[in-house]
């Protein structure tokens, strides 16, 4: 008896432990993300972002925001969206964390928000701030889209997840790979980083 109590036990604790990630939380938002690194005369001037969501939360999203039910958001609709659903996440780094020649850059603010219907999917569109001059040697950049607490899952798109704009006149070159040092919810989703290196042409 006192074996079987014990092995019962052990079981109970197993299992316990197996599924505790679980139990705590999973994705409830999902969305595509896309980034356009743009260049300006002087170095990197910053991220232009793209996130597709999925059809749950974006229908959502429409029937509390698109007021006049014509699978649009007004100009006005748009600015009650920014206020009420999007500006909170300046409190989480619009997901964005970013790394300058590996120290870490706070995304305080973005800038040109906007909000669209397509397809029965939402799509907010931002630029992210991040000025960073070139010089004669290489810079390096960090960007990744995560949820730390897992609530939201991020991935990048399929078709064109990175682009590059204004970039004649460097050298750069970019990959996209897991950053598996920085792996989070109990160490099982790893942060996809776009990882740009950039430098004025020489001659």
């Amino acid at each position: 008896m006192k074996l079987r109590v014990g092995t019962i036990i052990a079981v109970l604790v197993f299992l316990i432990f197996v599924s505790v990630p679980v139990t705590l939380s999973h994705p409830h938002v999902f969305f595509e993300n896309s980034l356009t690194i743009i260049f300006d005369q002087k170095g990197l001037a910053g991220v232009r972002v793209q996130w597709i969501f999925d059809e749950f939360f974006s229908s959502m999203i429409a029937g509390d925001y698109d007021l006049n039910h014509n699978s649009r958001f007004e100009p006005s609709e748009i600015a009650v969206i920014k206020k009420k659903a999007f500006s909170n996440l300046a409190n989480f780094g619009y997901f964005t964390s970013i790394k300058i020649a590996g120290r870490p850059f706070k995304v305080k603010y973005v800038r040109d928000f906007s909000a669209a219907l397509t397809g029965g999917k939402m799509i907010y569109r931002f630029f992210v701030p991040c000025h960073v001059r070139a010089a004669s040697t290489f810079k390096e950049f960090i960007i990744s889209q995560y949820d730390p607490t897992y609530y939201t899952a991020v991935f990048f798109a399929k078709d064109r997840p990175v682009s590059l704009e204004g970039e004649a006149r460097f050298d750069t070159s970019y990959r996209i790979a897991k950053n598996v040092k920085e792996a989070y919810y109990f160490g099982q989703v790893c942060p996809v980083e776009v990882i740009l290196r950039f430098r004025l042409k020489h001659g």
